[in-house]
């Protein structure tokens, strides 16, 4: 079985590309230079290149503030893009993996959001990726899974746990939003649950690490691990970081369909970022001047 992996110079691309190496299947990855997901004659060219069984599209718009000033371009990327992947699929009898996010929901919620949950973002960043899900379930219904994740962050690329093993070298307290709730996930387990199911899963299915956590308890973690004092890490309200898109206040993914496909369950995202960090952390250093 083929893989053909767009966005591959992404933090989730790249560790879709190592993880499917690891396994020893056969796997090509494209960032954005090489495959422009709104151009049908690239995807074409694509295609011709590399004949894929399975697509997975990690090309997205992901500015969430950006899009509210430009939502155009961002439903161009992240709703006209999946169309086109989606067709083409169809044409070369391909499956399509779409990466889907916590923003096609409210975030008002008080429970976990089931995966036939009610869907109503609330930003142009939720907007444009709920229509990507739509296109891709109008144009290929039955080859297709929509994979909805959160708050990733991973080896490669910016993150949130990124950010903070920075300002903990550099500040001495770092003030954090403390009344936002999700699941800090990995995107090497993400990219490992895609591995698993990309072949034969279809419709929706959520994935991310288990257990839920607020940006101030994620913070305060990644300063314990650095071996730094927690109490650093100062909890404030989301009106402290006033943004052009307003964060979900409930970001929190239910794993429904995971047990019913009889999949593993997910590891608690503690658990997850133990392992992660000192790979996040040497990846920085590395990068470091």
């Amino acid at each position: 079985m083929k893989w053909l992996i767009t966005g591959a110079g992404g933090m989730l691309g790249r560790d879709m590309v190592e993880e499917l190496r690891a396994r020893g299947e056969p796997v090509s990855g494209l960032d954005h230079a090489r495959l422009d997901i709104t151009d049908p004659e690239s995807i074409e060219r694509a295609f011709a290149a590399h004949h894929p069984d399975v697509l997975v599209n990690c090309a997205a718009y992901t500015a969430v503030d950006d899009a509210e000033k430009d939502e155009e371009q961002a439903l161009r990327v992240n709703g006209d893009g999946p169309r086109l992947l989606a067709r083409a699929c169809a044409a070369h009898g391909a499956r399509l993996i779409q990466i889907s996010t916590d923003y096609v929901f409210a975030g008002d919620a008080r429970t976990p959001y089931a995966e036939d949950g009610p869907l109503a973002p609330r930003t142009a960043y939720g907007r444009t990726k709920l229509a990507g899900e739509q296109s891709v379930s109008d144009e290929l219904p039955d080859a297709s899974a929509i994979i909805r994740t959160a708050w990733l962050y991973g080896v490669h690329g910016r993150s949130f746990v990124r950010t903070m093993i920075d300002l903990e070298a550099r500040l001495d307290t770092v003030d954090v939003v403390n009344d936002q709730r999700g699941q800090p996930t990995w995107s090497a387990d993400l990219a490992a649950l895609i591995a698993d199911v990309g072949h034969d899963v279809t419709g929706v299915l959520h994935a991310t690490n288990s257990g839920e956590a607020t940006w101030y308890d994620l913070a305060r973690e990644v300063f314990q691990l650095l071996g730094a004092d927690p109490d650093r890490v100062r909890p404030v309200t989301s009106e402290a970081f006033p943004r052009p898109a307003p964060r979900p206040a409930y970001s929190v993914l239910a794993h429904s369909r995971r047990q019913r496909l009889g999949l593993a369950p997910a590891r608690d995202w503690r658990t997850a970022l133990h392992e992660a960090l000192p790979r996040i952390r040497k990846e920085t250093l590395r990068e470091t001047p």
